[in-house]
């Protein structure tokens, strides 16, 4: 069924500044998605021809429901600092989209999504880049008809590929994690077909270095109050290891005076592994590294023990490939998160 605009509007209480209008899309005359002013672009992934997962429904005891779209791929992330809620951006952009033709085939808010199953079990862009809040994000999964088609939606935990050329699904992914706003998209376009054409006000972050990008003249003190937690730079461990090295004597610092400044902090240490291994190992290595950061901080920097709990959350949370050494050493990681203030 497709749901028009004043159905899926929560009303004029729900509306935002837009960045400058859009002149005319290259493809087709459409005018194009307009992002909310001061979305600042973060990343751009593409892949020429590939697969994509589209979940068509929430988690359940059989899974997600997914159907699979091949096409031309394109994942684009963005950031938003402010006061904004993550349903106000999903409906200004969901809005838009119906208004060009998309049929909205599944939404979801966190608990309806599944939580932590329903983040877990769909793509995301790793962090930095795009980060979920477990407690506060929603998801959205549309379709535009290109060619006549008739569309076989999946059976929950089962997925069914579709032509290529049958149709463009986009999934809007948005969250919040301290006062920034995550938005990611991704597009499945068919062959020769354009993706669609986006406006913001800002220059890409990906026209900067990626250092820049991530932490430039952003402390660990900003990072964490700004986007609610941080990985712990220099805190790094080899595949089975959970001993700290001198590597990690500056963020170790740096946190340290940060609960020495804001003395009613209270934080959550979380720590990570690569995927090798048995997940329950894994599970009690990742809170093994936690609580030696939690017992150097207590015993080295004289931060009350009843300030800092710590988790362990295995390989369930990487944020970039274990198929690669790189990417598993990025994996085995600690990450502190800011509980209050």
């Amino acid at each position: 069924m497709r749901l028009g605009p004043a159905v899926l509007a929560l009303g004029s209480c729900l509306t935002l500044a837009f960045s400058a209008v859009a002149a005319q899309a290259q493809s087709g005359g459409e005018a194009a998605l307009r992002l909310p002013a001061g979305a600042t672009a973060r990343s751009e992934r593409e892949t020429a021809l590939g697969t994509y997962a589209l979940p068509v429904g929430a988690f359940s005891a059989a899974g997600i429901p997914l159907r699979l779209q091949e096409g031309h791929i394109l994942r684009r992330t963005w950031h938003l600092q402010g006061d904004t809620t993550v349903l106000q951006v999903l409906d200004v952009l969901r809005s838009q989209l119906v208004e060009q033709g998309y049929e909205i085939l599944f939404q979801c808010e966190t608990r309806q999504c599944g939580g932590f199953d329903f983040r877990f079990g769909i793509e995301v862009v790793p962090a930095p880049d795009m980060v979920v809040s477990l407690s506060d994000y929603h998801f959205l999964a549309a379709q535009k008809q290109t060619v006549a088609a008739t569309a076989d939606l999946a059976t929950a935990g089962q997925a069914t590929a579709e032509p290529a050329a049958a149709r463009q699904v986009v999934s809007l992914l948005v969250s919040r994690s301290g006062t920034v706003t995550y938005i990611q998209l991704i597009e499945v376009s068919p062959e020769k077909q354009a993706p669609l054409a986006l406006v913001t006000a800002e220059t890409p972050a990906s026209a900067l270095p990626l250092q820049a990008q991530t932490q430039t003249a952003l402390g660990l003190a900003n990072r964490l109050e700004q986007q609610g937690h941080v990985v712990l730079a220099g805190v790094v461990f080899g595949t089975g290891g959970e001993a700290l090295g001198q590597d990690a004597i500056a963020s170790l610092e740096q946190l340290a005076g940060y609960l020495e400044e804001q003395p009613q902090a209270q934080i959550l240490v979380v720590g990570h592994t690569d995927s090798v291994g048995g997940l329950e190992d894994n599970k009690s290595l990742s809170l093994r590294r936690a609580s030696v950061v939690k017992e150097t901080l207590v015993q080295t920097y004289g931060v009350s023990d009843g300030r800092i709990e710590v988790a362990g959350a295995g390989y369930m949370a990487p944020i970039a490939s274990n198929l690669t050494a790189a990417g598993r050493e990025k994996n085995r990681r600690v990450e502190v998160v800011l509980l209050s203030r």
